[in-house]
């Protein structure tokens, strides 16, 4: 099972620390603005790299509106992963984008 976070909660927490980001979205959408600290890990391809990921790290993933990134977060909290679902997506997203 996985938490999940409100943009506006998320957004206080990552100006207060450093945490560990994935994005989900597509590599296309990922380039054409993404928070600048996000790791992009498309959700299509998310099965054959989520090992990069540390299982002794938690971390927050996004997609652009949270449907992806809550599958994301469901099949990595099965594999073991510590994961935290941004709700609202970069659809919501007020902050900084690279």
């Amino acid at each position: 099972m996985y938490q999940s976070i409100t943009n506006d909660e998320f957004y206080q927490k990552q100006k207060k620390q450093k945490i560990n980001l994935v994005d989900v979205r597509e590599r296309y959408e990922f380039a054409g603005g993404a928070i600048p600290s996000a790791q992009n890990m498309p959700l299509s391809e998310l099965g054959q790299c989520f090992s990069e990921l540390d299982k002794r790290q938690s971390y927050y993933v996004i997609c652009q509106s949270g449907g992806r990134s809550a599958q994301a977060c469901e099949f990595l909290s099965q594999e073991g992963y510590c994961v935290t679902n941004v709700m609202g997506g970069m659809s919501a997203w007020k902050g900084d984008k690279k």
